[in-house]
């Protein structure tokens, strides 16, 4: 009797034993995985179209590559040291001062002028609607097309713009074959088209801005321009942000205007980045150069948009 009851009582003092932990992943990481398994077909293109062509410009940069005799053979950095201290240097710099300067006046007609057309056509009429669209419609123009109406206008004896200028008793402007017009040529072609984007790009966020706090600055007594500085631009940040990073990329890729209106010329004052790196490529037929050239202009825009991002995290208003 005393036996059953201490065995008892030992029972009840056991620990129970512990369930079998059950074999496998568990929930949480078969989700985890399932979701990776969605992003690696887009890791797989950007590794074979984005990755893998710049470690390859980087090692065709370190060799000796000439279309013309087809060769080529490694020499280390000596393709870097041309480029930054040899006979390449000079048009490095020409070629990056031309290049911020068209993306300067790019950027300056695309925030500013765009922001200044969407206030004028921010009105919701029949009207308006139609010079809105008239004011768009070049951004779909093909820039091949639009160039080749230019090269016509700006011609020197036959262009429209000579011929108003010859009207009201000007003389009239070489305005491609002048280093002092060249760029200017060029980024009146590039105003024709962007501006438009611009405006249309800054009319769908004043949309979004909400009217009471119009209301309620105006029961303050704030007028108009105070409005603007007040309200309407620091909740335009993000779309001025937005304009600010994409036309900056894209302006620093300029060609097809360049190529078509200037070749580069008069005496490579319109040579941008990217017509250096063609001219490297396609002219001279020096591979290496060309891929050293195209290797620094990638680095170039890395850094400066890491460094425009990092920047505006504490510049730019998200509330709406």
């Amino acid at each position: 009797m005393a036996n059953t009851s201490s065995t008892a009582v030992l029972a009840e003092r056991a620990p129970a034993s512990s369930p079998k932990k059950k074999r496998g992943l568990s929930a949480r990481t078969r989700s985890k995985i399932g979701d990776f398994m969605f992003v690696v077909p887009a890791l797989v293109l950007l590794a074979v179209f984005t990755y893998y062509p710049i470690c390859k410009l980087f090692q065709i940069s370190l060799t000796d590559w000439n279309l013309l005799n087809d060769t080529w053979k490694f020499v280390g950095l000596k393709n870097w040291i041309w480029l930054f201290t040899g006979t390449g240097a000079k048009y490095l710099w020409n070629s990056l001062k031309i290049t911020f300067l068209y993306s300067l006046g790019e950027l300056t007609v695309t925030i500013v002028g765009g922001m200044l057309f969407a206030l004028l056509f921010n009105r919701m009429s029949r009207s308006f609607s139609l010079m809105r669209a008239i004011v768009f419609m070049p951004k779909y123009v093909a820039m091949s097309s639009a160039a080749v109406v230019f090269l016509w206008i700006l011609n020197t004896d036959s262009g429209v713009l000579n011929y108003l200028i010859k009207s009201v008793g000007l003389q009239p402007v070489d305005w491609l074959n002048q280093k002092s017009t060249a760029l200017i040529s060029i980024l009146m072609l590039t105003g024709w088209r962007v501006i438009g984007y611009g405006m249309m790009i800054y009319l769908s966020a004043m949309i979004g801005i909400s009217k009471d706090y119009y209301e309620a600055s105006s029961l303050d007594g704030a007028n108009g321009r105070q409005q603007f500085f007040r309200i309407t631009l620091p909740l335009l940040s993000p779309t001025t942000l937005f304009l600010l990073v994409t036309t900056f990329l894209s302006s620093m890729k300029v060609f097809q205007s360049v190529d078509i209106l200037t070749s580069g010329g008069p005496s490579r004052s319109t040579e941008v980045f990217v017509y250096l790196i063609y001219r490297y490529a396609m002219v001279d037929f020096r591979m290496d150069r060309a891929a050293t050239s195209a290797v620094m202009f990638f680095l170039i825009l890395l850094t400066i948009t890491i460094a425009t991002m990092k920047y505006s995290n504490n510049k730019v208003t998200y509330d709406s």
